[in-house]
Parts: structure tokens; sequence; C-alpha cells
């Protein structure tokens, strides 16, 4: 597995196990299967871990997870795993969230994560229109400089307020954005802003919550009810990209290319996520450690010009999805922001 130093002395996999779907929007979750999957990963060289405060559950078991990891490996092998989380605080709480709010929620996951100092704290705010991410953004750096947080980072928002953070002094070392061979909004403006500022995208979707994937290849088109939450969100993307018969068309020479390669579609299609320009790692949202050998393949893929200029012929007919990051989904009245859950933290806890 490749690494890549996200900040000063904070080395990450650039495979990231993600932790969304241990939340229980997936199916029933085993804690404890769960946790040796997490050791398997570990274990296997994916030593970077992603969670939030608004998956249900997740953080608490990473952090069962750490313990047990030190048990059975020790404190040496521990230090290798890094832990990335995120403070999102609830689209009710906005307006009035104070700084005696923030650091709470942080000593919330530093308990959770049996942690003394959070590895790296990514920050999403829900509406702009309620102005006071900046702020709110200064008070995660404050708890930085007192030992609380390690690194900064942010999650889901777009160029220009990315921009207003780091013009703000908030030292960001990352974004977390949606990224994939069908949504490529970070490649607009985000990229180049996040290069400039030595900031790294850490990018989730690279495989459409599993639509990239063998069994989609020649499938009918998914209809309500889909099986899970990750096929909602993502089947929009499709049809904003271009539709079924489009997508298909890509599975194929995704396809294609993966067996010339002796790989698979979701490992190609993460792959040329990861060879866009500011992209330090994939985020895998894997429930369990049944394709471990496929994500452990990812960053050693080594795809060729004849590979891309394939992908990028069928990319070429495609509508880009529109706007900066996230703004479809930051629009609550459509169908893509109708689908997201804005008030976990309380809803959840």
């Amino acid at each position: 597995m490749k690494s890549f130093e996200l900040a000063p002395g904070h080395r990450i996999s650039q495979v990231i196990k993600g932790g969304w779907q241990l939340a229980g929007g997936h199916g029933a979750v085993d804690r404890k299967a769960g946790i040796e999957d997490m050791i398997a990963f570990a274990d296997a060289g994916i030593t970077t871990f992603d969670c939030a405060d608004i998956y249900t559950g997740v953080e608490a078991m990473i952090g069962d997870f750490r313990a047990e990891y030190e048990r059975v490996r020790g404190a040496e092998a521990l230090s290798k795993i890094k832990v990335h989380t995120k403070f999102v605080p609830d689209l009710g709480n906005l307006a009035s969230i104070s700084r005696a709010d923030v650091a709470k929620a942080i000593e919330v996951s530093l308990e959770r994560l049996k942690l003394e100092q959070l590895h790296l704290v990514q920050f999403h705010w829900w509406d702009y229109e309620i102005d006071r991410q900046v702020e709110v953004a200064g008070w995660l750096k404050e708890l930085r400089d007192e030992g609380k947080i390690a690194n900064i980072g942010g999650t889901n928002f777009d160029t220009t307020q990315m921009q207003r953070m780091l013009d703000a002094g908030v030292p960001l070392v990352s974004m977390q954005v949606q990224y994939s061979l069908i949504d490529d909004r970070p490649s607009r403006s985000m990229a180049a802003a996040a290069l400039a500022a030595g900031v790294s995208l850490l990018c989730y979707g690279s495989v459409g919550g599993g639509l990239f994937s063998e069994r989609m290849l020649g499938a009918p088109e998914p209809k309500a009810p889909f099986e899970n939450r990750s096929i909602v969100k993502y089947k929009l993307i499709v049809d904003e990209f271009g539709g079924w018969e489009l997508f298909q068309d890509l599975l194929q020479t995704l396809d294609e290319i993966a067996k010339r390669h002796k790989s698979d579609i979701a490992s190609v299609a993460s792959r040329a996520v990861l060879e866009r320009p500011a992209v330090a790692a994939v985020i895998v949202g894997a429930r369990n450690r049944n394709h471990l050998h496929r994500n452990l393949s990812i960053p050693g893929l080594s795809l060729n010009q004849e590979d891309f200029a394939r992908i990028n012929a069928v990319l070429a007919r495609a509508n880009p999805v529109p706007g900066d990051v996230y703004a479809l989904e930051r629009d609550r009245s459509g169908k893509h922001g109708s689908v997201m859950k804005y008030n976990l933290n309380k809803e959840g806890h």
C-alpha cells in the first residue's frame, strides 16, 4: 500500500477505509466482525480510517478497534493508524452554535475514539446563508492550538468557502469531496485552488456506492425502492451524467481495461480518480473485507495513455454534473438535497 504525507507527522494510506456503511444505513452491523475487519485492513496496509460524529456508533467502534489493535499488535503498530473524523453540526444548530458546543463535540469524539488528540477533524457546514462557517472554523483552529486537534480539514465545502477559511488563517490540510469518473466537479476550480494552498483532496464516491462494478454491467436500470442509501444518492449522479445507457458504455469500457490489467471495474475507476491533480487518497466504503485484495491493488494499478483515451472518449459524451463541489446536494429543495439527513447528531444520539 502506498502512502502520502497529508501533513507533517500525518502519513496516510492512499486507500482509506470509509465508515459510513457501518452507521446502519446499509443494513445490520455486526460489531465484533466490524472490528475484526478493521484489524485485517490495518494489517494489510490500509491504515487510515474515515468516520464522523454523525455516523452513529462508528467513532466508538473505531475506538474499540484501536484498543484491540494495540492489545494484539502493540503500541508501535497502533501509532501508524490514522483516524479521520468529522465535525458536522446539525442544521438546526447552525445559527446558535457556540464555542462551548464545538469544544464539547470535540471532547465527545476524543472519548469515543479513545484519543488524547484527534488526528484530523473534517469540518462541514450545511447552509452558507447562515454565514458563521468561518467563525466556527476559527474555533477549531483554537482547539488545534490547544492540542485537542492535530490537523483540520473540510468536507463538502465549495471552492469559495474553502478559500475564505484559508484566507482567515484556518490551516486546512485536506478537503473531502465526492469525486468520480461521473462526477468531476472538484476538477473545475477546487483542484487548482487546493494545489495552490497545499490542500489535498480525499475522495469518496469513486465507485458510486457499488454502481461501478461487474454486478451492474449489463444490469437493468435500478428503480426505487433502492437497496441502500448509497444507491439512492449515486443513481441521481448517473442521471445527471447522462443516464443508464451511457453509464453502461462507461462500465463496458472500464471492464475491458480491467481485464487487460487483470483487475476489476471498481479498482480501475478508483485508480483513475487517484491520478487526478491534488488527489491524495480515495475512500472505499467497505462494510467488510470481502474486497480487501482489490482495495490493496488500487494504488499500484498502472493505467496507460490508451486506457485514459478510451475512458475520456466516453466521458466526452456526458453531461457535466452542474455546479461546484456539493452545490446540488446543498439545495435542500432539490432532488439531491432532499435525500440528505441534516440533523443526525440529534437523531442518532
